[in-house]
């Protein structure tokens, strides 16, 4: 068996999980479920976090997002670097380091205006970008630093690739549910970061599917830091004691995400900054609890919707197993676990299969990398809606393995 790390930060951006787990290659050629090892948490550095939150709202000038690329880089590899001390291992005892960087910006597909761009017969591949609505995304990323600082080898930026490919890029979590979940029957799972996800997991892979439900902490946590000193509601202590506000809940439920079809994902520009705080704006005199209880029903509701829409219809399940910063979100999980309770659906965490439901999202870009190196297609078409079968990532090889040295 090989050691990978996996680091993740995600939508949520609060901070840098790194995790260390064991896997191999099973009989059927495909990566085995990725044995958990050790895992820890690292914080941005308190200097690069205001310059990140000006890259979200597009405030960053392009000469400080290069250097906050290369410091973010610095970053991860601290990160790394900590997790091997805590295990007692050297870089070469490592496969692979698999992480994506921190997405600044995500475009998903204009699926109209694809559909557009392919009838009119204009075969240019630049104008893919610049007319057809082909999706886009850029991260600070620095694979370069990373393996250079860590000295292992690494792969990074999982989704250019199924972007090239017409797919929505997001979410990733389908390949680690493919590997951990084929011989279990079909499975959902759901992750809930910033945003949150739906995977339905099977072990034909032409019947997966995986798409965003909507928002997952983002904006809670906004709220949270806009009315009070705190970076998030812990427990969903604020939220348990709100009442919902029923017209605000009515309005979030309205929103043009919905009217999107899988493969579908959401970033910031569908529920950030700028939508919480008109929100915030206009309910101005409602109490930061009233706001939290009707921020985390929207989540909740958002996600039965999703399941009630599109994969209970065709599929039979009985559980939903969940993942990501949510699930540490005692009245999120609480809420959700009602709501999908009335379809005969139980909640269990991810925990429950060997997959820390904290560290899921870290554990995911470990696979892919490992995936990656080996040539493996760790993308899923029908999920993603890409046009094809790919291997995802771009990897950079540890300076220690460089040749013709003498």
């Amino acid at each position: 068996m090989s050691y990978i790390v996996g680091l993740n930060s995600g939508s949520s951006f609060d901070g840098v999980d790194a995790v260390l787990c064991k896997i191999d290659i099973a009989e059927d050629g495909h990566p085995t479920r990725p044995e958990f090892i050790s895992a820890l948490t690292v914080s941005w550095p308190i200097e690069m976090q205001p310059m990140i939150m000006k890259a979200f709202e597009n405030e960053l000038p392009l000469f400080e997002m290069t250097r906050v690329n290369y410091a973010a880089g610095a970053v991860y590899a601290e990160a790394t670097n900590a997790l091997l001390a805590q295990a007692g291992l050297a870089p070469e005892d490592v496969d692979v380091v698999g992480y994506d960087g921190q997405t600044i910006y995500q475009e998903p597909p204009d699926r109209h205006l694809i559909a557009e761009y392919s009838r009119s017969g204009n075969n240019s591949l630049v104008d893919r970008w610049l007319k057809g609505g082909y999706p886009c995304g850029f991260f600070v990323v620095e694979s370069g630093v990373v393996a250079a600082l860590t000295n292992i080898t690494t792969v990074t930026q999982f989704r250019p690739v199924d972007h090239a490919l017409c797919g929505s890029g997001a979410p990733l979590m389908q390949y680690l549910d493919f590997v951990s979940f084929r011989n279990h029957g079909p499975t959902v799972t759901l992750n809930i970061g910033g945003i949150a996800n739906l995977q339905l997991a099977n072990a034909d892979r032409n019947k997966m599917m995986a798409f965003d439900t909507g928002p997952g902490n983002v904006m809670l946590d906004h709220v949270v830091k806009a009315r009070t000193n705190m970076e998030y509601d812990r427990n969903g202590e604020l939220a348990a004691k709100g009442q919902v506000i029923e017209p605000l809940l009515a309005e979030l439920q309205s929103h043009s995400f919905f009217e999107r079809k899988p493969p579908r994902s959401a970033w910031r520009l569908d529920f950030g900054s700028n939508y919480a705080d008109d929100i915030l704006k206009r309910f101005e005199s409602s109490s930061t609890e009233d706001l939290l209880a009707t921020l985390t029903m929207f989540t909740a509701t958002s996600i039965e919707r999703a399941l009630v829409d599109f994969i209970l219809p065709n599929t039979k399940v009985t559980e939903v197993v969940a993942s990501g910063g949510g699930t540490r979100n005692t009245a999120l999980l609480k809420c959700i676990s009602q709501r999908l309770a009335n379809h005969g659906l139980k909640v269990c965490t991810s925990d429950e299969y060997g997959l820390p439901a904290a560290y899921k999202e870290a554990i995911k870009f470990a696979t892919l990398g490992f995936a990656a190196k080996r040539g493996l297609a760790n993308n899923i078409p029908a999920a993603s809606g890409a046009s094809s079968f790919a291997v995802l990532g771009k990897l950079t090889m540890a300076p220690r393995l460089a040749k013709n040295t003498d």
